[in-house]
């Protein structure tokens, strides 16, 4: 019998992949809903739904990533990042589906001078983060069925991110200069996305209590800085022809929102329940960058 799944959200990156993946779970059904069938800033639309379709598991995909503009919208962040997803669990209810949903690093201030546990105080420096750590809380204080997904620099083949801009950057022959006193675990959606579609079948038919839910920290294995993250991409794809990355300070760069200094996940507690292992980001980088030039999105 098929798992039916419920996922919001198919253009992002994580969303995206999940769908690219789909075929490999032919034991999962899954109804993958676009912003276009359900905009996520309708709190009432996305529970209703969730309603109507009585998934066994509902994912959720969707979610406001502009940091910097969040400092302009943060009404618009809070719907979208907290207030959908907790009526999305209530809507789910005590005895109703298992929820997936996705959180980041920047709930964290980044003053820690090592990698952050699930259990380290929160301290989000960004309303992006104040809004996403919301969403974490009232989502788990909703249902015991909740897995919770913490990850950081998440990067892809699809959408916009660091790679991609990193790529367009150096075709252009534009200088690249990068923030190099900022440290973190860049994360590949691919591997994102294949660990929940594993899970899934089991999520969905654990019952509350069971150790897989809760917060849990995924990152590729691997601490960098976003300059050393910038080396390794142009690297990939260019080889000997690399051009230089030169590092700045974030001083040297301000944006609207402030980042975390080193916003590093410890994924300990992911390895130790679920017997998952993250690969190093240099190999999941490779892919990526393997994918984009067999697109002919990059020059080789």
């Amino acid at each position: 019998m098929s798992v039916r799944v419920l996922q919001f959200g198919t253009t992002g990156q994580v969303g995206a992949e999940l769908v690219r993946q789909t075929a490999a779970h032919p034991e999962l059904e899954i109804t993958a809903l676009s912003r276009a069938e359900c905009d996520f800033a309708d709190p009432e639309k996305a529970a209703r739904l969730v309603v109507e379709a009585k998934p066994d598991l509902v994912v959720i995909a969707a979610a406001y990533t502009a940091v910097d503009e969040a400092e302009s919208e943060p009404e618009l962040c809070w719907e979208v990042n907290a207030g959908t997803p907790a009526a999305i669990a209530g809507a789910a209810g005590p005895n109703g589906p298992a929820i997936v949903h996705f959180s980041t690093d920047y709930v964290f201030d980044g003053e820690k001078a090592s990698a952050y546990t699930e259990d380290d105080p929160t301290e989000p420096a960004s309303a992006y983060g104040r809004f996403k750590l919301q969403g974490e809380r009232t989502l788990m204080a909703s249902t015991a069925r909740a897995l919770v997904l913490r990850t950081s620099w998440v990067v892809s083949a699809h959408g916009r991110n660091f790679v991609k801009t990193m790529l367009r950057l150096a075709a252009d022959g534009k200088p690249l200069r990068v923030v190099d006193d900022q440290f973190g675990r860049p994360t590949s959606a691919a591997d994102l996305a294949r660990f929940v579609l594993s899970r899934a079948e089991g999520l969905a038919a654990a019952p509350a209590g069971d150790p897989r839910f809760g917060l849990f920290h995924f990152a590729n294995a691997g601490e960098t800085t976003w300059r050393r993250f910038a080396e390794a991409i142009v690297e990939e794809a260019y080889g000997v022809d690399a051009p230089k990355v030169e590092p700045i300070t974030t001083a040297d760069y301000p944006t609207p929102a402030r980042r975390p200094v080193r916003s590093t996940l410890d994924t300990a507690k992911l390895e130790r329940v679920f017997g998952h292992h993250p690969r190093p980001w240099r190999e999941a980088l490779g892919e990526i960058v393997a994918d984009l030039k067999a697109k002919e999105r990059i020059s080789a």
